[in-house]
């Protein structure tokens, strides 16, 4: 079967299900009604409310809020739109599915004028998450990069390389001190998301630039001996390779790390669950790998429009209304979500609720992205489950393993989406 004969069979599939499982496929709404669907966040009903009364009756936002998890998430858009749903208006995307879900037809493309508003003071690297074979299909909404995180009582400068922080981790485990590197191991997206800084970073490839073929090049093997070479240190937790996010998070702020690589979100919640411990704590670029500067992952969120909304000139003006600077701004303040336009990072409130804003920007504009293809949710769950134990990888067979098995992710053989 060719990928693309599977991808049309899992569209029929989702169709059906849509169909059978769903109490409505439809949402019912007034001519001027843009259905927005989105991950739950705490305070975006404020930039709803406030573009609705902005719109001054041209149209009204309502927020459906999506499942927390990622691929709740993706799971509930897929069945909506193979099933045509003309009640999705706008969607809320992971920086993964741009292409996904412009391959399978079913957002639209920014041109003209909507395209040239998105674009301005848009920094690169969101922007290129937005893009699928030259087009752009959606408008940034927030970023992400992950931090180094470290104890500045024990580690008065941070390590410049990969090798450095895991060398200084033993040093501080030899003088009895505080020395796990608390980082995200479980087999899932996050350690995927590491991987690909690694990778990224020596200019390494799992997929060509068209995101057709699988490559697994000798910069991913490079990649894969760094992440050994952590997970046989006896520098990580004990529930390293079952940890994510908030378990990195939680471990870091026990007191018994040195070292944590995550995202922003950590700085707030140290403020509050172990303030004393904040004080402690500096943050700086992720280490970089064999003399080159690191490249960490892009995360974040974009807006695109329905193919299937029958209101697509009020869904591109609602969601360029909910990434104005305006939004973004109020987003990055209260909800901790990085802004994408480069010109917010000069804020002065802004900077006061991110001292670390310097070093988020500087990781911003040397960015690493994961490869862009339709597959990508299947490329995901293959690398993460050969990744998974960190400490058991094989580098060079692994990344036979991986070669094959990318291959079979980008033809849909295999994997479940």
């Amino acid at each position: 079967m060719t990928a693309r004969r599977a991808r049309s069979v899992a569209l029929l599939g989702a169709a059906l299900m849509c169909a059978s499982a769903l109490t409505a496929c439809g949402q019912s709404s007034s001519p001027r009604t843009i259905n927005l669907y989105s991950a739950p966040e705490e305070n975006l009903q404020h930039n709803v409310d406030r573009c609705n009364e902005r719109a001054a009756g041209r149209y009204e936002i309502v927020y459906h809020k999506l499942p927390r998890d990622a691929d709740g998430q993706r799971e509930q858009l897929v069945r909506r739109l193979a099933a045509g749903d003309h009640g999705m208006d706008l969607l809320y995307l992971d920086v993964t599915w741009t292409a996904e879900f412009a391959e399978a037809g079913w957002i639209r493309e920014w041109t003209g004028r909507n395209k040239a508003e998105v674009t301005r003071d848009t920094l690169p690297g969101p922007l290129s998450t937005a893009s699928w074979q030259g087009e752009l299909y959606a408008a940034p909404k927030n970023t992400n990069v992950q931090l180094l995180w470290y104890r500045k009582d024990l580690v008065p400068e941070p390590p410049k390389s990969w090798s450095e922080m895991i060398d200084t981790a033993e040093r501080l485990k030899r003088e009895g001190e505080p020395h796990w590197i608390s980082f995200t191991g479980a087999q899932y997206e996050g350690l995927y998301v590491h991987y690909n800084t690694l990778l990224q970073t020596v200019g390494g490839h799992v997929v060509s630039d068209d995101g057709e073929r699988a490559v697994v090049d000798e910069g991913a093997i490079r990649g894969l001996r760094a992440l050994k070479q952590l997970g046989t240190a006896g520098v990580t937790g004990p529930a390293m390779d079952n940890a994510q996010e908030d378990d990195a998070r939680r471990e870091f702020e026990s007191g018994q790390a040195a070292f944590q690589i995550n995202w922003p979100f950590v700085y707030p919640s140290m403020q509050e669950n172990a303030p004393e411990l904040a004080e402690k704590v500096g943050w700086a670029p992720i280490p970089g790998l064999d003399g080159k500067p690191s490249k960490s992952t892009i995360g974040g969120a974009n807006y695109a429009v329905s193919r299937f909304s029958t209101k697509p000139d009020k869904a591109f003006d609602a969601a360029k209304c909910l990434r104005s600077p305006e939004s973004q701004r109020f987003s990055a303040i209260n909800d901790g979500v990085p802004p994408t336009l480069e010109s917010l990072y000069s804020d002065p409130e802004l900077q006061a609720e991110y001292p670390m804003h310097r070093t988020i920007l500087e990781a911003l504009r040397n960015p690493g992205v994961r490869p862009g293809t339709p597959a990508a949710q299947n490329v995901s769950s293959v690398l993460s489950n050969v990744l998974n134990p960190i400490a058991e990888i094989q580098p060079e067979a692994d990344a036979a393993e991986m070669r094959s098995e990318v291959q079979n992710a980008l033809e849909s053989k295999g994997v479940m989406p």
